[in-house]
């Protein structure tokens, strides 16, 4: 109930107002049934953004980080993602992954529309970084279409440590639902799991016109948070 009370009530006419999203591809979105929404994951704000200009429920996989966060703040936002019906899901250890792909089967056997940002966290440059394949793993399993969605313009209104957006104008584009029923049964084997997401991940960069890295974001988030660390800045004399 909460849900509906942020889209139709609350959080929604507020931010439909402010940022007067350009909604481009909605009718690809299925009128009813299990699907997949993939997208791109710039900023904070997309969180919000996408659930606020769809007609039906989605559910988001979000970092257990989210859910566990120290003081007031740490409670007030935990309370929001679970009211929004949204997964903690934790991200470290070998089982992060199973864990994942376990609750995003759950959503998808409801008939319900699961969302997932298979970068695995927000961009913090602005480029499209390497998808991991529990997107495949899932759409593969559950025997669902993916249609792929690009944020354009949220990592300029809130990029990664701006805690209040700027106020302009985004667009969210989805693009046509993708079929991958010609893998179906192969959701084990690795070729065909790389195959799926690395069309997904096509899909997305075509929408968001992004510069892409071959790369997991993760990665190279900390390799440039090792960097200070093995070369640090020498003190003037």
């Amino acid at each position: 109930m909460f849900y509906y009370v942020l889209k139709y009530v609350l959080l929604g006419p507020l931010l439909r107002l402010l940022f007067r999203p350009r909604i481009e591809g909605l009718e690809h979105i299925p009128a009813e049934g299990a699907a997949i929404v993939a997208g791109n994951h710039l900023s904070f704000s997309d969180h919000f953004l996408m659930p606020a200009i769809l007609k039906r429920r989605i559910t988001f996989l979000a970092k257990a980080e989210y859910f566990t966060g120290p003081g007031l703040k740490g409670r007030l936002t935990a309370t929001f993602f679970r009211s929004a019906g949204q997964i903690p899901v934790d991200r470290s250890g070998k089982e992060a992954g199973q864990a994942a792909i376990r609750e995003g089967l759950g959503v998808l056997s409801k008939g319900e529309l699961l969302g997932i940002y298979p970068e695995g966290t927000r961009s913090h440059d602005g480029r499209l970084y390497k998808g991991k394949v529990g997107v495949a793993v899932m759409a593969l399993k559950a025997g669902v279409p993916v249609v792929p969605c690009a944020m354009v313009g949220t990592f300029e209104i809130q990029p990664p440590g701006q805690v209040l957006p700027k106020i302009k104008r985004v667009t969210v584009r989805f693009g046509e639902p993708l079929d991958f029923s010609r893998y179906a049964g192969m959701e084990s084997e690795k070729a065909a799991i790389r195959a799926v997401t690395d069309e997904i991940m096509y899909a997305i960069l075509e929408l968001s016109g992004q510069e892409y890295v071959d790369r997991y974001a993760a990665e190279v988030k900390a390799e440039q948070q090792e960097q200070p660390k093995r070369f640090p800045a020498r003190r003037k004399r």
